[in-house]
């Protein structure tokens, strides 16, 4: 299961991350966003201990998403060594490629 993750506790949570980290930057009423959360979940358990996701809900967290350039969503970006590495921005991936492109990433 993903965890959630705020302007507040961003900097803690994935800037300092020892692991990759992807963030998912959603909102409650974004149809893909919510298409490609059952995704992220799975792959939360399938990647554990090599890449760890997290969301960040954008209307609740305008500061990080701006910080980052966030202007459409779903956008995920993936951190290393607390900066931003790669980014995939829609839904339209499907779980293989996702999977794919974050093994890339892993540990």
């Amino acid at each position: 299961m993903t965890t959630h993750v705020s302007d507040a506790n961003f900097g803690e949570e994935v800037l300092n991350s020892k692991e990759p980290i992807l963030v998912d930057f959603w909102a409650e009423w974004c149809g893909p966003c919510r298409a490609i959360a059952p995704v992220l979940d799975e792959l939360s358990t399938e990647l554990a201990g090599r890449i760890k996701i997290v969301k960040l809900n954008v209307d609740d967290n305008p500061s990080t998403a701006s910080k980052y350039g966030v202007r459409s969503i779903p956008t995920m970006i993936l951190f290393k060594g607390g900066e931003a590495a790669d980014m995939k921005i829609g839904a339209g991936m499907p779980k293989a490629g996702l999977t794919k492109w974050l093994e890339s990433h892993a540990g």
